[in-house]
């Protein structure tokens, strides 16, 4: 069974670009959207409204930075804090160019940090390369099923 790919992110242009941009990668990965840092806290530790989802961690995790409720770093923080959990690659994905959240995200221990493009193609192009990144190409621990690209 395929990993799927958490997207956390509260703007919905974003999230559509994002989603699109997922879906010309031709992954087969299922995309699971949360829309603020709790719901993905609840997804990721399995609590609330998914305290039944099946077992397992997400391939990766895509974070928005500047979230309602829960930000990216506290996300992020609780995620590196976890024995299960840490391991799971997280990109930080966010409009903040704030040298600030960079050094701060990569002192916590995020994989990656990626500034959202303004042009819609440059948008399209980085999240592609992201999703077939670190779903396909990056090598996960042992134990770990790694994705498929649909033809």
């Amino acid at each position: 069974m395929l990993k799927p790919i958490l997207l956390a992110e509260d703007n919905p242009k974003d999230l559509e670009l994002t989603l699109v941009a997922l879906a010309k990668s031709n992954l087969a990965n299922e995309v699971v959207v949360v829309r603020d840092g709790e719901e993905a806290l609840d997804y990721l530790f399995r609590r609330g409204p998914y305290e039944n989802r099946e077992h397992g961690h997400p391939a990766v995790i895509l974070l928005d930075l500047k979230m309602p409720k829960v930000d990216g770093l506290q996300v992020l923080e609780q995620v590196r804090a976890d024995k299960e959990l840490r391991s799971v690659p997280v990109v930080m994905l966010t409009s903040s160019r704030e040298e600030p959240d960079l050094r701060k995200s990569y002192d916590m221990g995020v994989n990656a940090y990626v500034v959202k493009p303004v042009a819609f193609r440059e948008f399209i192009s980085a999240i592609q390369d992201l999703g077939v990144f670190w779903a396909v190409l990056n090598e996960p621990p042992v134990g770990s099923v790694k994705p498929v690209i649909k033809k």
